[in-house]
């Protein structure tokens, strides 16, 4: 298909980037969706839309450039007064439930701002997705990894300081 015949169906590059996101939040939403309302705790829902997410960067390998590109440019708009523009926003709700469910049976503890968790963790999933779109797909999931036990709150631990001692 070439540029001319693609400005048959779409009047202008901005109404194809909107069809194009329309299409990726239609493919990509529903999965990480359907990862994050599985049963289990909150650990296992975050990990679960996490993984799902993996599985999505492995089969779209440029999905990560391309959401980040769309960021990017959401920001531009978004600076020079265009709120309509901010690229992917259904992730950050996928958390909310999440952080929701586990604040309504008691899961989170009492001083835990419930936003402030929401926050914190929907820039842990925009930092992971930058890093899929810069680091190999080893390296991407050793830090993906990392993450989960951060999550887990297993990353850090009272062996800590024996193994890195027993490193140098």
């Amino acid at each position: 298909m070439t540029s001319g015949s693609l400005y048959h169906y779409f009047p202008n590059k901005a109404e194809l980037l909107k069809a194009t996101v329309k299409e990726i939040e239609q493919l990509v939403f529903p999965r990480l969706r359907a990862a994050g309302g599985r049963d289990g705790n909150v650990v296992d829902r975050l990990e679960a839309v996490l993984d799902e997410s993996d599985r999505l960067m492995r089969e779209y390998p440029y999905l990560a450039a391309f959401e980040r590109a769309i960021r990017a440019e959401s920001a531009a708009y978004l600076r020079s007064g265009d709120p309509n523009r901010t690229g992917f926003k259904p992730l950050r709700g996928i958390i909310a439930d999440i952080i929701e469910d586990a604040r309504a049976q008691g899961a989170l503890a009492a001083d835990i701002d419930a936003a402030g968790t929401i926050d914190a963790l929907y820039a842990l999933t925009r930092g992971l997705t930058e890093q899929a779109a810069n680091l190999t797909p080893q390296a991407y999931h050793v830090t993906l990894s990392a993450a989960k036990q951060l999550i887990r709150g297993t990353l850090f631990g009272p062996n800590t300081k024996r193994r890195a001692a027993q490193r140098r």
